[in-house]
């Protein structure tokens, strides 16, 4: 869910075909048409963001790798 930063709410009207709505809340289990409408839209500004990511792939051949903040997992413990 929300971990970092302030969350603001807003109040819209949407128009969304009850079906498609009804689909999407089946496919991804959630609690609420405002959480299906949320998912949703998180899952297309995720995808919007790998594709330009994706497109910037071998513009910079003299790019520097970028260190990366990655939470050790439980299976790298398990064997110390």
């Amino acid at each position: 869910m929300y971990k970092y930063g302030k969350i603001f709410h807003m109040k819209k009207t949407l128009h969304i075909d009850e079906h498609l709505l009804r689909e999407a809340r089946t496919v991804s289990r959630a609690a609420t048409d405002t959480e299906t409408v949320r998912m949703g839209l998180e899952a297309l500004i995720r995808i919007a963001s790998y594709e330009r990511l994706r497109a910037l792939r071998g513009i910079n051949p003299a790019a520097q790798d970028v260190p990366r903040r990655r939470e050790t997992s439980r299976r790298s413990h398990r064997g110390k």
